[in-house]
């Protein structure tokens, strides 16, 4: 049987689970129609929910229509459980958006059609209520295509020569085959409706069970039936309990099959299905296996969260629509914290957007909400369910913070025995954008784990801004660069550095305090928008009149949640009832009064002993701290910034390979960096260059000079990916370009007579030890595990140039610079090709020049008696 599954949507009283009701009664689902009012509807199956008389939380339907099967989500419609509506977006094959024909398009309604967008649902809409007095079906339908598409198109008039020009106005394919046949094929409808270019409008009253049938028939006729692949996916959408404590996953499986002990697992944590419901309003059935496109709830598995994809699925987004309160909540007295905290998480597995968190620094229990109607169903629920009556206090904003400016942030984490640096760039986002982590670091100074270890710190956890401890968002986060060390770092050194260099960074940047602002509309009689519009003034919002028809008008805008939280009942009071208030989310905004905020929360950021903004170093043995203002006077990598600044100032010379550092380049490096830490009490003192230590001639008595035997270091791979010719080769047969550069150095090995020592890293072969073969004339070295041929040739440097004259060949800059430093020669892997190429051609010349020297001639060895025979034999031959 084909499947579908399909959510509704609506803004609070539109009349969604009247809709729902009329669905499952005319497709034979139920006997009887069930209502809101009465407290009798299929999928009202929570007693909060009959009580207040709307939908709290998202639940199933299953009905049929012809060979369809269709899996109906009802999904609350109050603002207040934005979250628990948005969760369910995300396994959706198509929407249904209920309005309210007696009130047109509201604010909500708009904020449903965004995300809707955001998630990419193909959507069918329902105007509800036209049987009520001064609903108007065309006025709706202009307000429709303006308000949110226009592709939203009536389908209650198909097959009209209207109705397919609609069509044709909406995509270029569907205009052709207008023109040419004077009607559109319904499979290009379909595919037009799935990719969100046509929107099926249609109209009736649910109540009445007018117009039902037909959208019914509609939805069956237009929706086009996905596929799915036969591995094995599934997307969890919603935690829940059934009425004996059983903890339920709900997920949408979306490949393959699923069988009871089946076992799940996400890389982290590994259990086994137990139990596989099907469920339909309050009542489930179980079942021994599902296929793709099913809807289910399985039981057996704990360590499972909403929004997490198993199998072929990817987890989801955060969702868009967040709290922008929080609460404390207080407990009766004789209530230990420590035991209700366990209690309340069980809650928050339910709904994550409620971040339970217990405050160490004023010993209390917070928790982020909506808005008042879902405090209230928060309070019914611990009360049902762990039987403790708990109160809120008034409930403060939860403020954001982000930065105006681009600044590098250096975290740096050195105790003893201890090691790592981390440089991010912190660069402020669009607003709404949230924050987006990515790595541009180059592997030669952190290796890719390193990089991966540093990007999950970054993600693992809520960083605080520097103003009010407030979480961040709408900033792009870079790993920029950094350093480990081969002995001394361990994972846990990254994670220190990396929230250091965060907190650095925002010091160091221009922070702004962001608040929440609503998206409102609001509608009152139009002797009262004078008063209106200088309510909202003094509230520091915006707005303007968006329509009028002489008795009411209409008002949109946006103003900040703090100042406008409790105006609807200053509306209700005003306008005597006539006036309501639509508001909904819009975003984060630069706050109206950021500077009374940040003073009344008196957020001290260098005294939160859990989000450090300095870095650790390390000196005689001992751990020492540097304050933010002047670590970057103490960091160990260069700065990215200041190399970015330098790199544009001075345009590069473009060539086809690397550049080799100079002699003189090296020198200065190694003055800037091995005298940099020298205390100011011996600052005055003259810096000698490279050259003066290690290489000036020294004048001494006339003895006899010593002779050190030579020794000539190739880093072997370096060489081979230098040579073009050693390149081309390597790419289809490595070991033929290894053998061709050990027979180059072979021979050269006999022009140069020293010992040549040619270096292969190892490393990453498991349980490999360090190789020593002898190749001809040469040594050939294949390096340990974990142990690289730079490491092998500075240690051999380091050993033994006291003892013998060593040179190297690299072109790693890096290495050039630490064998310089060690007192060593160096010779770029260019200047070795010369160097190959010039002596071969110089033996050349040699062999030549003695072979011309001492060349044998037949006719100088005949006597005068046997040349004049030869004479005589070559005029024989010519006649």
């Amino acid at each position: 049987m084909k499947k579908l599954v399909i959510g509704i949507l609506a803004h609070v009283d539109a009349g969604k689970t009247t809709l729902s009701e009329s669905l499952l009664y005319l497709s034979g689902k139920i006997g009887r129609l069930g209502r809101v009012d009465n407290k009798d509807a299929y999928l009202d199956t929570y007693e909060l929910e009959r009580a207040r008389g709307i939908t709290i939380f998202s639940k199933q339907a299953m009905f049929e229509i012809g060979e369809t099967q269709i899996t109906l989500l009802d999904t609350p419609g109050h603002v207040d459980f934005s979250a628990e509506m948005e969760r369910t977006l995300q396994i959706l094959d198509y929407a249904i958006l209920v309005i309210s024909g007696a009130d047109g398009v509201q604010g909500h309604t708009k904020t449903l059609w965004r995300l809707l967008h955001t998630y990419r649902i193909p959507v069918f809409l329902f105007v509800n209520k036209m049987d009520q007095n001064g609903t108007d079906k065309d006025k709706l339908m202009t307000e429709l295509k303006k308000q949110l598409d226009d592709g939203c198109i009536d389908f209650g008039q198909v097959q009209t020569e209207d109705f397919y020009d609609q069509l044709a106005m909406g995509e270029e394919i569907m205009m052709e085959t207008f023109l040419e046949t004077g009607h559109i094929e319904t499979s290009q409808i379909k595919r037009a409706i799935t990719e969100r270019k046509v929107f099926p409008c249609f109209f009736g009253s649910a109540l009445k069970l007018e117009g039902v049938e037909q959208f019914m028939q509609g939805i069956v006729k237009y929706a086009m039936i996905p596929s799915y692949p036969d591995e094995f996916g599934a997307k969890l959408f919603k935690i829940a309990r059934d009425e004996l404590g059983n903890r339920l996953t709900y997920m949408k499986l979306t490949g393959g099959r699923l069988k009871v002990k089946d076992v799940f697992t996400n890389s982290i944590w590994k259990e086994k299905v137990n139990q596989i419901r099907i469920y339909s309003g309050q009542k489930f059935v179980t079942v021994n296996e599902i296929e793709a496109g099913s809807i289910c709830a399985v039981t057996g598995l704990s360590q499972t969260r909403p929004g997490e994809g198993i199998g072929i699925e990817e987890a989801s987004d955060s969702p868009v629509l967040e709290p922008v309160l929080f609460y404390q909540i207080i407990l009766p007295e004789g209530c230990d914290p420590r035991v209700m905290l366990p209690k309340l998480r069980q809650i928050e597995e339910e709904e994550p957007e409620l971040h339970i968190v217990w405050n160490e620094q004023l010993q209390e229990i917070q928790v982020q909400m909506m808005g008042e109607v879902q405090i209230e169903i928060l309070q019914s629920l611990i009360q049902s369910r762990f039987g403790v009556e708990v109160a809120f206090d008034a409930g403060r904003i939860v403020y954001k913070e982000t930065i105006a400016n681009v600044v590098e942030g250096v975290g740096h984490f050195e105790p003893l025995r201890h090691y790592a640096e981390v440089h991010l760039l912190l660069e402020p986002g669009e607003r709404g954008s949230g924050l987006q982590f990515g790595a541009e670091c180059s592997e030669d100074s952190l290796n890719k784990s390193w990089q991966r270890l540093i990007l999950s710190h970054l993600e693992e956890k809520a960083h605080r801004g520097v103003l009010t401890g407030s979480g961040i968002t709408d900033m792009k986060i870079t790993l920029v660069s950094g350093r480990a060390h081969n002995k001394h770092t361990v994972g846990g050194d990254f994670r220190e550095a990396t929230f250091r260099a965060v907190r650095q960074g925002l010091k160091e940047a221009e922070s702004l305090l962001l608040e929440p602002y609503y998206a409102f509309q609001l509608e009152l009689p139009v002797k009262m928008v004078g008063r209106a519009m200088i309510d909202i003034e003094k509230m520091h919002g915006t707005c303007g009149l968006s329509q009028t028809n002489g008795e009411m008008a209409v008002l949109v805008g946006s103003a900040p949640v703090i100042t406008m939280r409790n105006y609807q009942k200053e509306v209700a009071a005003y306008t005597r009832g006539l006036g309501r208030l639509f508001s909904s989310l819009k975003g984060y905004e630069p706050c109206h009064n950021g500077s009374e905020v940040i003073e009344s929360i008196g957020y001290e950021s260098e005294r939160d002993l859990e989000n450090p903004t300095g870095s650790v170093f390390c000196a005689h043995g001992a751990g020492f701290l540097v304050e933010w203002d002047v670590v970057k006077n103490y960091m160990h990598v260069d700065s990215y910034l200041q190399q970015q600044e330098s790199s544009e100032e001075t345009v590069p010379n473009q060539t086809s390979e690397a550049r080799s550092i100079s002699l003189e380049e090296i020198d200065q490096i190694i003055n800037n960096t091995f005298y940099a830490n020298q205390g100011k009490k011996s600052a005055w003192k003259k810096r000698k260059t490279a050259l003066e230590n290690y290489y000036e001639p020294i004048t001494y008595v006339n003895r006899g000079k010593e002779i050190k035997e030579e020794y000539f270091l190739v880093d072997g791979y370096n060489v081979i990916y230098a040579w073009p010719e050693l390149k081309e080769l390597a790419v289809d047969n490595m070991d033929g370009a290894r053998m061709k550069l050990l027979d180059t150095l072979s021979n050269y090995q006999g022009i140069r007579k020293c010992q040549i020592i040619v270096v292969f890293d190892a490393y990453r072969v498991q349980g490999h030890f360090e190789e020593v073969i002898d190749y001809h004339n040469i040594h050939l070295v294949y390096t340990r595990e974990a142990q690289t041929a730079d490491q092998y040739i500075e240690k051999f440097a380091h050993d033994n140039q006291k003892k013998y004259n060593i040179t190297v060949a690299t072109s790693d800059g890096l290495q050039q610079i630490i064998i310089r430093g060690a007192g060593c020669a160096l010779l770029s892997a260019r200047e070795l090709k010369i160097e190959i190429d010039g002596a071969n051609e110089r033996l050349n010349q040699i062999y030549e020049g003695i072979q011309g020297l001492d060349r044998n001639y037949l006719g100088d060895a005949l006597s005068p008696a046997a040349k004049q025979q030869v004479k005589e034999m070559v005029k024989k031959e010519k006649l």
